[in-house]
């Protein structure tokens, strides 16, 4: 049922019942409804819906998974706008590299009590968007959309449960303090030939060094202060080229003398 295949979808994103409720202009009671079968989706509403989950529209009704979502192949740029008039360019998303990158973040951090899923999605953010103001070359090059908690990457549930399935990681779930957590631990090293050169792991280093302590809260209210965030529409992809308007707050380059950090 399509009520069933919404919440799948939902819960996949880590999106909540009232940014949805946002997102498509009704109240969260009117949501729920719609998930518990009590009343059916005007056709603007699922156009919506299918564009917040990445589908086309076709794909979402018919409740199919488009292929396109864990392709390591996909090498197609796709264009995103901003509130601003910035050039444009997306970035090609590497899933082996996903991967491996997510492997050496859960050896380095991932036994951290503060280290669950949603402190991962912020870890993740920053070690692409802050690499891309660096050094204008994409790392991982993730698809991030603006949650209600900050960025989240599309790919990271279908990904992650393939890697689960295959023996590469393994799921914890459990409480920090009293909040439930998801957590993941790594099975396998990391292939860090998968990396394109010692800058990228010094990388990932420096945005783990810095953040990799932060609580799911304090990463959360930290990306509401980056641009790429503030600019995007909910539910919609982030622009990698906002990181060009952040605020001295939240940027990693310095642009006075053309030299990176």
């Amino acid at each position: 049922m399509i009520v069933n295949f919404i919440q799948e979808q939902r819960k996949k994103r880590n999106l909540t019942q009232e940014f949805l409720a946002s997102a498509l202009k009704i109240s969260r009671p009117t949501y729920m409804q719609i998930e518990q079968g009590g009343r059916d989706l005007t056709v603007p509403e699922a156009r919506k819906l299918a564009e917040i989950f990445g589908f086309s529209l076709d794909d979402f009704l018919s409740e199919r998974e488009p292929s396109v979502a864990v392709s390591p192949e996909d090498g197609k740029d796709k264009s995103i706008n901003t509130k601003q008039e910035i050039r444009i360019s997306v970035p090609r998303k590497n899933f082996e590299k996903f991967k491996e990158v997510l492997l050496y973040v859960l050896s380095k951090v991932g036994g951290k009590p503060n280290v669950g899923e949603t402190v991962l999605y912020k870890l993740l953010y920053f070690i692409d968007f802050d690499f891309y103001e660096k050094y204008e070359e994409q790392l991982i090059g993730a698809t991030y959309i603006k949650n209600h908690h900050g960025p989240t990457p599309v790919e990271f549930r279908t990904i992650v449960e393939g890697m689960i399935k295959n023996g590469e990681i393994m799921q914890v779930k459990g409480k920090y303090f009293d909040y439930p957590q998801r957590k993941y631990l790594p099975i396998r090293d990391p292939d860090l030939t998968k990396l394109k050169d010692a800058r990228e792991l010094q990388h990932i280093d420096e945005v783990l060094a810095r953040l990799g302590d932060k609580n799911a809260a304090e990463l959360s209210e930290y990306s509401h202060e980056d641009v790429p965030w503030m600019v995007a529409k909910d539910g919609k992809p982030l622009d990698y080229e906002a990181v060009f308007y952040r605020t001295p707050k939240t940027s990693v380059r310095n642009y006075d003398d053309g030299n990176n950090d």
